[in-house]
Formats: structure tokens, sequence, C-alpha cells
């Protein structure tokens, strides 16, 4: 069980909250002098947010040989297992694993049923909101701020000279599922996305290009606005 307090004070100092954000983002070994040239900071300082972020278990650490030789440097990278907070406490992973569950069990009917049901949650989400503009940027602006809100943290490029999407999710909230029942969990996440997709760009051709069932570091989705 977390120690809510812990994690709520490491988490309230601006410059802690946004190192974590940079290495889950990044989702790669960092050290002391990548945080501290990032951020512009002493690396004593850098070294203090990191040691709070690790004593927190919002983030892992280990020693790794220098290649150069010499004393080995500690690395920081993502904590395998997220942190949920809640207040108060309910337990929503416990019921997620159920249905799930459920739905594999039931096999083929289940499955289409709930992926069905993911997509038209997806479309629900854009089309509930009032769009100020209808231009590109401002749907592109729209979805970072939906994936935002459920807890991916997205990187969008658009490629010059086309309207094609490069969609990265770096940290899937639900890659604790992935061990079990990875296909089931990974078809009802792309058809939620599909959904808001075929909302904001009602003809696309949405193609997933990188998996993490395929050991990638994320998921990569491509979508052409047609």
């Amino acid at each position: 069980m977390p120690d809510t307090l812990k994690i709520t004070n490491t988490l309230a100092d601006e410059t802690r909250y946004s190192i974590y954000q940079y290495i889950v983002k990044e989702k790669k070994q960092v050290n002391v002098q990548e945080i501290a040239d990032q951020f512009g900071i002493h690396p004593n300082v850098a070294r203090l947010h990191l040691t709070k972020l690790t004593d927190s278990k919002l983030v892992s650490s280990e020693l790794e040989n220098n290649k150069k030789g010499g004393r080995p440097a500690r690395v920081y990278f993502p904590a395998e297992d997220p942190i949920y907070l809640s207040f108060p406490k309910q337990e929503h992973r416990l019921l997620l694993q159920w249905l799930l569950e459920l739905v594999y069990s039931m096999e083929e009917v289940a499955i289409a049923k709930a992926k069905e049901i993911s997509y038209q949650h997806g479309r629900a989400i854009i089309e509930n909101i009032t769009f100020s503009t209808q231009s590109f940027e401002s749907k592109i602006e729209l979805l970072i701020e939906t994936a935002n809100a459920i807890g991916y943290i997205p990187q969008i490029t658009e490629n010059e000279g086309k309207k094609n999407i490069t969609f990265s999710i770096y940290n899937c909230p639900y890659k604790n599922q992935l061990h079990k029942h990875p296909e089931l969990v990974c078809s009802l996440h792309e058809s939620y996305l599909k959904g808001q997709f075929d909302a904001l760009f009602p003809t696309n051709r949405f193609v997933q290009m990188e998996s993490m069932q395929d050991h990638c570091n994320n998921c990569v989705y491509q979508i052409e606005v047609l």
C-alpha cells in the first residue's frame, strides 16, 4: 500500500513533479547530470529530487558500471508498478481484473461488444466537447488534452506536406494488465483511440506501428487524415 502522504508531498514540488513527468515520458535510464542539464539545476539539487522520487517508489534506481572505468554511476528509470491514489481508497484495479477475465472467458461475442463500447466511449468524449474552431491545430490540441486527462503522455508530430499524425503513448495506464490479457487490453485501448480520431477526423487511416506487446518502448499509431 503506498504511503499517500509521502507521495503527495514528494510531487508537491513543481520541479520534482516535472522531473517525474520527464522520466516517465522519456522511458529510459537517466542520470543526475542529465536531469541537472535538462532542468538547469545544480547536480546536487537534481540528486536530491531523484532520491526523494526513489524513496517514494515513484521511480527506481540501480548502479550501472561506468564504461570508461571508475566508480559505478546511479541511473534512474520509471518504476515498474504504477502508483494509484484515491480518496477514499477504492479498488478499481481488482474490479478491472474481474471484468477483463469475464470478457476474456466469454470469447468473441463479449470481446466484440467490449470493443464497441470502448469505441463509442472514445467518440463520446470528443463529441461532448464544444469546438471553439474546427482547425486541424485545434483538434490536435483537443486530442492532447483528452489524452492527458486519462493518464496518457502523448507525443504528436505532424509530417510536413501531409496530414499524417504520429501518436505515441509512453506510459500506458493499463500496462499492469498486459501480462494476463495483452491482446484484449490493447484491442480495447485501440478501439477507444479510434473512436476519438473518428470523431475528430471522420475520414482517416488508423494504423498501429509499434506495440508494447512486441517489447517496444511505447505504442505508436500513425493516422493519415484523408
